[in-house]
């Protein structure tokens, strides 16, 4: 087990029914348990907001994965959440082609309007910005992703009438 898990997760938490539920529907499409810590790991997400880790510990336990090994897989991807997020975590995307078409300029009219850098959430856990490499919109960039929502061809006028409305969201 690695020193993380281990310093920090003395023990599993109980996955809760729905999520049992959920995970066992996707075993159904997997033909052995290590293809589906990435999707657990996800189930998990949707039910508790972010993987902590006795979280991951459940997972790994449930399906009889090596702890480390599901921790490898919770890192390398950039959309399983390690700590807790804000209501709306807003993925800018920071390209080559957004870099070019002014993603840091963006990135900085977020963090003034938010008050938050990369990897932060607002102090009413509204928000967290969270860089990411591609979004796969490069021809309509720079973009961003909120929630599911992707947002292309940005400009501060933009962002600010969708942090307007995921504000009047709640």
């Amino acid at each position: 087990m690695s020193n993380l898990i281990a310093s920090t997760a003395p023990k599993a938490r109980q996955l809760t029914p729905e999520e049992i539920h959920d995970i066992e529907h996707e075993k159904t499409h997997y033909p052995y348990a290590q293809a589906v810590g990435l999707e657990a790991l996800k189930i998990v997400q949707k039910y508790q907001g972010w993987v902590s880790d006795e979280s991951l510990l459940a997972v790994a336990d449930y399906l009889k994965l090596p702890p480390d090994e599901l921790e490898g897989v919770a890192t390398f991807f950039n959309m399983i959440f390690r700590r807790p997020v804000g209501k709306h975590v807003i993925l800018l995307c920071d390209s080559v082609a957004c870099w070019m078409l002014g993603c840091d300029n963006l990135k900085a009219h977020i963090s003034s309007k938010l008050g938050i850098e990369y990897g932060q959430t607002t102090a009413d856990n509204q928000f967290t910005l969270i860089p990411v490499p591609c979004l796969g919109d490069c021809d309509k960039a720079p973009a961003m992703m909120v929630g599911d929502k992707t947002y292309r061809n940005l400009t501060p006028a933009k962002i600010d009438a969708i942090l307007a409305d995921c504000t009047a969201r709640g």
